[in-house]
């Protein structure tokens, strides 16, 4: 009999340190990507649409996408990074948040975004700082104005952040 309480006591005791020592790691992860091809044939229009090859990109990046869950798809108000947005927000069936490039990483979007994953769309100038402003370096330098196809990769798990860089053409 003292045996079986002994035991008893033991696994109680042990199943309680189990559960102390289980640690929820909530995995937070950033795509972040400059808008696709914009129409430049008006040097005026400071909001151009896409061009017909970045409405193509813009389909492409929710195919390159389309196996990993979004939870979330942020992009600043101008038509580009909206119709970049699109597609990528539609194949995950969300809707397109907007964020001021000029207040990156709150509080209130850490939140939010904590443990989630996320699709960021912005310009040559606001991804990198985005994405600086995240992994607390400054790390990555503006894109060049022909440059649409990097994709900023941003992790954090356990406190650690991780981030890469891929070129897809």
């Amino acid at each position: 009999m003292k045996l079986i309480t002994i035991l008893s006591i033991f696994l109680c005791s042990f199943t309680n340190f189990a559960q102390e020592s289980i640690e929820v790691l909530e995995t937070t992860t950033y795509f972040f990507i400059r808008h696709a091809e914009k129409d430049t044939s008006n040097p005026n229009d400071r909001n151009p649409n896409l061009t017909d090859l970045g409405k193509k990109r813009a389909s492409d990046w929710a195919k390159i996408l389309a196996d990993t869950t979004i939870d979330f798809v942020f992009s600043t108000d101008y038509y580009r990074t909206q119709q970049t947005a699109k597609p990528i927000a539609e194949h995950n069936n969300v809707a397109i948040t907007s964020y001021n490039p000029r207040d990156l990483y709150t509080t209130e979007f850490q939140q939010i975004t904590k443990g989630k994953t996320c699709v960021i769309v912005g310009h040559s100038n606001t991804t990198p700082t985005f994405v600086n402003k995240i992994i607390g370096k400054n790390k990555h330098a503006d894109i060049n104005e022909k440059v649409y196809g990097k994709l900023f990769i941003v992790t954090i798990k356990n406190g650690m952040i991780t981030d890469t860089v891929l070129h897809i053409n």
